[in-house]
């Protein structure tokens, strides 16, 4: 049965969070959520604390770690593959490109300098990272002299990095897209290439070859840095920037509060009828940390802080469940 609306949800929050910010990532393990980086002045990385909200008591503690601890950057991305955290990249304090991947376990709490220089992709922040059960996808991203459109796999299990085939010239180089495994193949979904774009290609993993795909429907608008998940054979998107800033990081620009889903089977766009439940709707913003995750045995995807369209970084959890 199609999906045809979805209903949002704030969490409440118990103890001391990690404040208002924008241009961070956060992973789910289990029943916790794992937030590190970002900004609440525009390109300031706030700290290197590895915040943890559990969805259960709804209350933030922050994780006593050790090893490895990555230094504070913005734009970074973090996937989880079992009880791992992956983290790659990012721009730090002095707006220097990163290209650094750790690992966190959540069972020892300890972080890991896994690669760094040569080995694995280029510097890069603002990128698109998502995971299957082998393998972390990193694509695109601001680079040290312009955007990137190369698609790069962690191997866990062989500890190395592999280089896909480049998506050729029909897909830029760009900052923000979506990214996503689905049916055997990795979407990359809009995202910021001087402008921003609509347009959506895949890579088959067992082709090891990429298309441009022309999709139909309730189309959304162009757009980047909005929080996308895949469940099934859908592509959620939530919100994003449809009309840059004039500023660049500095600034906000317009900001969509709209959620859609891709059919990667029909590849039909629908524009979800996304009711405010408790607490109510987010509504528009961009720049968010974001992560599939289950809340009451249902499948959907949280949404953490972010930028709202007059500048202000936010603080505030709420989970979209989609509904057929």
């Amino acid at each position: 049965m199609a999906v045809v609306e979805g209903k949002w949800v704030k969490l409440e929050q118990n103890g001391t969070g990690p404040g208002a910010r924008s241009s961070h990532a956060i992973a789910i393990v289990g029943q916790k959520v794992y937030v590190f980086g970002g900004e609440f002045t525009p390109r300031v990385p706030v700290d290197n604390k590895l915040h943890v909200f559990d969805l259960e008591s709804l209350t933030w503690t922050v994780a006593d770690v050790s090893g490895d601890i990555p230094p504070p950057r913005v734009g970074v991305t973090m996937a989880a593959i079992g009880d791992t955290i992956f983290v790659f990249g990012g721009r730090d304090a002095e707006h220097k490109e990163l290209n650094e991947l750790y690992s966190f376990d959540t069972k020892t709490n300890k972080w890991t300098l896994i690669s760094t220089g040569v080995v694995g992709p280029p510097d890069r922040s603002y990128h698109s990272i998502t995971a299957d059960d082998l393998y972390v996808y990193v694509f695109g991203g601001c680079g040290v002299s312009g955007r990137l459109n190369d698609l790069w796999a962690f191997n866990v299990a062989e500890n190395k990095w592999v280089q896909f085939p480049s998506p050729g010239e029909n897909c830029k180089g760009r900052g923000g897209p979506g990214l996503a495994e689905a049916q055997g193949k990795i979407w990359v979904v809009y995202g910021f290439t001087g402008n921003e774009a609509d347009d959506v290609h895949c890579f088959d993993l067992a082709q090891k070859s990429w298309a441009q795909v022309e999709t139909t429907g309730e189309k959304p608008t162009a757009r980047s840095v909005f929080s996308s998940v895949a469940i099934g054979k859908y592509i959620f998107i939530y919100g994003g920037e449809i009309d840059p800033s004039d500023l660049g990081h500095l600034g906000a620009g317009k900001f969509s509060g709209e959620v859609y889903a891709l059919d990667t089977e029909t590849l039909a766009w629908k524009r979800l009828d996304d009711k405010p439940g408790s607490g109510g709707h987010p509504g528009p913003r961009g720049w968010c940390a974001f992560a599939s995750g289950q809340r009451d045995g249902n499948e959907g995807l949280l949404v953490y802080g972010g930028n709202s369209p007059s500048n202000d970084r936010l603080d505030d959890i709420f989970f979209f469940t989609p509904l057929s």
